[in-house]
Order: C-alpha cells, then structure tokens, then sequence
C-alpha cells in the first residue's frame, strides 16, 4: 500500500492498509488510521494524528510548522478525525503554544484545493471549505457550515453551526449559527434555510430561527436588549438556545 517512491519515516504509525502515494513524505511522530489514503507528492509532519478514511490529494502539506513568528519549535499537534477530503494543495498547520497548542479537524469535512487551516484552529463537522478559503489562527467553525470560495478569515473569528459564508465574503467579525453573510466587509443577508431543510429542521425550527433573526438583526435593539428578548425562547426551544449562547460567547463582536 507504500508506494516504493515514498519516503516514511520509522517514527511514523501507519495502520496497515493505509495507502501512500509516489513521492510522499510521512515524517516521524506522525500517526494514520485505517483506511487512510495519501496520494502523490504529499507532505505529512508531526506531531500529526489522522483518523480512518480520509483522503488527502496531491500536493497537499498536512502538519507542517503554523506560521507565525512567536513559535519556536515546540511540539505542538494536528489532529483530524475521520472522512475527511483534503483537495490539491491545501495546508494545514499545527497549533501554537500560545493557545490550545493544537489544532483540531473533527470529521466528514471538504477542504477544496487551496484551503488553508491556521494553528489552532478548532473545525467541528460537515463542514465544507471551497476552494483557496484562508483562515486566520484561532479560528473556529461549527459544524455543517459552509465557507464560499476566496473567503478569508480574521484570526479569532468565530463561525456558527448551519452558517454560510458567500464567495469573497471578507470576515473580522462572529457569525451566529444558521446566518448567511457575504461582502467586504461581510454583513448578513438572511437565514440558511435550505441548509437548515437539507438537514431535518422542521418548518417550526426554522420559523423559530427566522423570528429570532428578525429581532437581533431588523429590530433595531441593542444587542442587551435583543439578548433579553430571546432568553426566554431559548429556554424551550433548543435551536434558539444555541443562537443565544453562541451571541454571549461572542468576542470578536458579531457581523451586523
């Protein structure tokens, strides 16, 4: 399943049907699950851990050092759950001591070609990265949203479950879950409805979302008072409490 032309280092822990492709570089400290296939000229270091079935295309560089000019070659760590693609040329970096010391993937994410993940990012699930999406360190992304094509990423921005950014959309603000936003600079246009249809919220949850929407972003409160507004909804209702907490915990300050 190793390609003759590769080069594995023997520090490395590769499950034994783990594919490599001609020309890859498995550096050492470096640990690849089941079912796992690396293909050509791809470049894995450590301390790197990656689950089953991902699939990692050419030229990609997984685990290398994170760029930033404060670290100092501590061995810090990558880590990517299971199912993950990773397209022609992405990069994605470790974390940092300066933070969680780790950068974590969680599972069943698309990173198109070009996508670039800094150090200590924290990637939930089902997520989709179009092509050449450049986060900043820091970031995180909740699960099932979607980042258009060209989209950049401030360092610390924080990006809700269900949320859709459009193409060349320019974020240095939080997103809250299940808003769409698009621009330079990125403001809201709306909730992901057909998103959230796609994955099983009823028309009553989505009207819920909707009229929560309606009061942080057409109501014209402040946030205080769109918050006190919405805290007794989210009480009963388990899709407005994620909306709420998600604005408490809020420290970039949200898209509006």
């Amino acid at each position: 399943m190793i390609d003759a032309r590769a080069i594995v280092s023997p520090e490395a822990q590769l499950a034994p049907d783990v594919s490599v492709g001609p020309f890859s570089i498995i550096g050492a400290l470096v640990q690849i699950g089941p079912r796992t296939v690396i293909g050509p000229h791809v470049v894995v270091n450590g301390p790197t851990t990656i689950g089953a079935d991902n699939r990692i295309f050419q030229f990609a560089s997984i685990g290398d050092a994170p760029q930033d000019k404060k670290y100092r070659g501590e061995p810090t760590q990558l880590v990517i759950g299971d199912r993950n693609i990773f397209r022609e040329s992405c990069t994605i970096n470790r974390g940092t001591t300066h933070d969680k010391g780790v950068t974590r993937i969680g599972d069943d994410n698309l990173f198109m070609a070009y996508a670039h993940v800094a150090h200590d990012c924290l990637i939930g699930n089902n997520t989709v990265f179009a092509n050449s999406v450049a986060m900043g360190g820091h970031v995180e992304v909740g699960d099932w949203a979607i980042l258009g094509g060209l989209v950049a990423v401030h360092q610390f921005a924080k990006i809700g479950a269900h949320a859709f950014l459009g193409g060349g959309a320019i974020l240095s603000r939080d997103v809250p879950p299940y808003v769409m936003v698009a621009g330079n600079p990125a403001v809201p246009h709306g909730v992901n409805v057909e998103g959230l249809r796609r994955r099983g919220f009823t028309d009553e949850q989505i009207r819920h979302i909707r009229e929560a929407y309606r009061v942080l972003y057409r109501s014209e409160m402040k946030l205080s008072e769109a918050l006190a507004q919405l805290a007794p909804l989210a009480q009963e209702r388990a899709e407005i409490r994620a909306f709420v907490d998600f604005i408490r915990s809020s420290t970039r300050s949200l898209v509006r």
